[in-house]
């Protein structure tokens, strides 16, 4: 199925390998993920999360309607309820907390406000909306499961792609994520011993395969085949896997995209550590949607899949070889000239001496100089500027 060449890999170590997390970045996407999913988002392999994404999807239906042939029915003797008639139906349609959000910011009214109102008033407010609406067309996504819940409210243009698809599109170069493809849900680091594990039982606390009712988020690796790219200072392996994640949303609460990278472990709470390379792709659901994720996300997901990792341990061997500095003149001048302060360069200097026992000569030691700095910045556009510095001078 794969291509892809293990490099002079070192010896398994008891219980997995030893890493080596001090250099590269540390990424807390999957970990935020991992952290506010609650149990009934969780699923243990991809075919159970596309079983429940997919059987979603088939009991729904999406229709483009005028926004004024939408009916607001609120009783007053349950001021807390509220329902929408649809064209072409009798029966309610009870709004979901996103899609009534949707409704509201399409027609101009703030949703906030109105779900603070008796439900009489507030469906005044929202049929005045409709009725005025300048667009005048609005797309519906409609899911039965024993009652019709709108699911969704977008403009006629939205380019929806399904949760379903995404998973599929995984499961092409994933099989079940459970560890039946090199692509599985990831292992731990101990702390304690600096080794990572890649066997790790996939349960609830520790599977990165999620589904909420406006998402889907997933992350593998392919952690059982380490990549070695140079050595360390200690003389033992530097060693990478590689990973990924990717996400969507049918309901429009976000973009679809796909972030490839190779990196050193993941911890237990999920944060990724020593990531090199990282490089992301997104899809907003514009018209065109559908056609840009066939032709563009889902293949560049297949080509990273089943690519070789020879030159990215390659680009990282000549990193280490190509000396740029030899003294603290060559030091200064390197990272003056390219963009960093008078305190950035001396402080990247001193992380590289403290961290290596020497001052930084290659351009592999000013790179890890600098990622090493960007994770102790506090303010994210900080920190994303000196990672964009140091990815670009490792590019």
């Amino acid at each position: 199925m794969s291509n892809v060449e293990i490099l002079d890999a070192a010896p398994r170590a008891r219980g997995g390998y030893r890493v080596d997390v001090s250099r590269g970045e540390r990424v807390g996407r999957v970990s935020s993920e991992w952290f506010n999913r609650p149990d009934d988002q969780r699923y243990l392999s991809l075919s159970e999360l596309y079983a429940s994404v997919r059987g979603r999807a088939e009991r729904s239906r999406t229709r483009t309607m005028a926004s004024a042939a939408i009916r607001v029915e609120a009783r007053s003797d349950n001021p807390e309820h509220m329902a929408l008639i649809l064209p072409g139906e009798d029966a309610p349609t009870a709004p979901t907390h996103w899609s009534f959000g949707q409704l509201s910011n399409l027609v101009g009214a703030p949703a906030a406000y109105l779900r603070q109102l008796p439900a009489p008033l507030a469906a005044i407010n929202l049929q005045y909306g409709l009725s005025s609406h300048r667009a005048e067309q609005i797309k519906t996504l409609e899911t039965t499961d024993g009652r019709v819940e709108l699911r969704a409210v977008t403009g006629p243009d939205y380019g929806r792609i399904y949760d379903h698809e995404l998973v599929e599109a995984v499961q092409k170069i994933a099989g079940n994520g459970t560890g039946d493809t090199r692509w599985k849900v990831p292992g731990a680091l101990d702390w304690s011993s600096g080794i990572y594990n890649p066997d790790v039982d996939i349960a609830t606390d520790t599977t990165t395969l999620y589904a909420s009712d406006r998402d889907v988020f997933l992350f593998l690796v392919d952690d059982r085949n380490p990549i070695e790219a140079g050595r360390l200072p200690n003389g033992e392996p530097d060693l990478f896997f590689r990973g990924f994640y990717c996400w969507n949303s049918e309901v429009g609460a976000k973009t679809l995209g796909i972030a490839s990278f190779y990196l050193r472990a993941v911890c237990q709470n999920r944060n990724l550590w020593g990531v090199e390379d990282f490089e992301e792709i997104t899809i907003r659901h514009s018209k065109y949607a559908a056609s840009r994720f066939a032709h563009e996300a889902a293949p560049a997901l297949t080509r990273f899949a089943n690519s070789s990792p020879m030159a990215f341990a390659n680009g990282i061997k000549a990193s280490r070889q190509q000396i740029v500095a030899r003294n603290d003149e060559d030091r200064t001048d390197f990272l003056r000239k390219r963009g960093f302060s008078k305190a950035e360069t001396a402080k990247i200097i001193e992380t590289v001496l403290v961290e290596e026992g020497r001052k930084p000569e290659s351009v592999f030691d000013f790179v890890q100089g600098i990622t090493r700095i960007a994770r102790d910045r506090p303010h994210q556009d900080v920190r994303l500027d000196l990672e964009g510095k140091a990815k670009k001078l490792l590019d």
